[in-house]
């Protein structure tokens, strides 16, 4: 079947971007440029000659192959992100529909309950005393309804691709996993069960305020004005009784202004920073594959008080 220009390059940027991660690729000769540093180095060199990155293998080559799955966006973990939390949320609505819980207009708010709990939603009693930390990274990436996740997905695209741009990819996927599993942690240690990417957001949101802390100027005070407004709705809503979760939310908030006061407000420039932001990033990275192959093998066991 015959597909669209567009589509055709998007393909073909799938392919490239699967074919070389370990060095590998079409056996063309052509100059290359160093994943690490970004100089031109030679058509047979194993090393770059200024910086010493491996270019058989090196996490910056990963990094920069598997960003390349999602096209040549400025932003590509957002995309992944926001990917992600849509596949979940429909992977939620068919275990839910299977167990008589996602019909009617609980699709709109009202998916929480076994289905939810099985695929991860941060619980107190399965965290603290069963020890699955592993719920403390999938809860953010389940949502209630279609409301709750629509709300989330446009905040993400909002504030992600700014943040990314700012940190560079991988210290911007750290910022976000840290927050919101933080936000998880100590939102169940107040007895609370939760789920949503809200945790995280308020990270990227506590991180955004700490750059205009560092920064002067008139945009910077809007924008923290800006920020601070919409903080301070949120957390009236959920005084209010609209089933937000304030702890998880000031906890996320809290950390993600500490990470940012720490982050540089720029990306990384040297060999040094590329191999500690690369670092960060792909930790982060195994730390949600882990939590969704755990989240698999303890699918099936017995609920809480059975």
């Amino acid at each position: 079947m015959p597909v669209s220009y567009h589509w055709q390059q998007r393909i073909d940027r799938w392919k490239n971007a699967t074919r070389g991660f370990f060095g590998g690729g079409d056996n063309q000769p052509r100059p290359r440029l160093c994943p690490a540093c970004g100089n031109l180095v030679g058509i047979n060199a194993t090393r770059c000659h200024e910086c010493g990155a491996n270019l058989r293998f090196s996490l910056a080559a990963l990094s920069k192959r598997l960003s390349g799955l999602f096209g040549e966006s400025d932003a590509p973990v957002t995309t992944a992100l926001l990917i992600a939390n849509l596949l979940m949320f429909g992977v939620s609505w068919i275990a839910a529909a299977s167990q008589g819980e996602g019909g009617g207009l609980r699709i709109l708010w009202g998916m929480g309950g076994e289905a939810s709990y099985r695929l991860g939603a941060s619980f107190p009693y399965s965290i603290y005393i069963r020890h699955e930390w592993y719920r403390l990274i999938t809860a953010m990436f389940l949502h209630g309804g279609l409301i709750h996740i629509g709300f989330n997905m446009m905040s993400l695209m909002q504030l992600g691709p700014a943040l990314e741009e700012l940190y560079g990819s991988a210290r911007y996927f750290f910022l976000y996993v840290v927050t919101g599993a933080f936000g998880f942690l100590i939102s169940a240690a107040f007895g609370n069960y939760s789920l949503g990417a809200s945790g995280a957001l308020l990270g990227l949101v506590g991180a955004m305020l700490a750059v205009t802390t560092k920064r002067g100027g008139s945009f910077m005070r809007e924008l923290r004005s800006r920020l601070i407004s919409s903080v301070v709705i949120l957390f009236m809503l959920g005084f209010a009784g609209m089933g937000l979760d304030n702890t998880a939310h000031f906890a996320g908030l809290a950390s993600g202004f500490v990470i940012g006061k720490l982050f540089t407000d720029r990306q990384p420039m040297n060999v040094i920073e590329r191999r500690r932001a690369y670092a960060m990033g792909w930790l982060a990275g195994i730390a949600v594959a882990a939590s969704f192959v755990l989240m698999v093998l303890h699918f099936h066991d017995p609920l809480p008080g059975r």
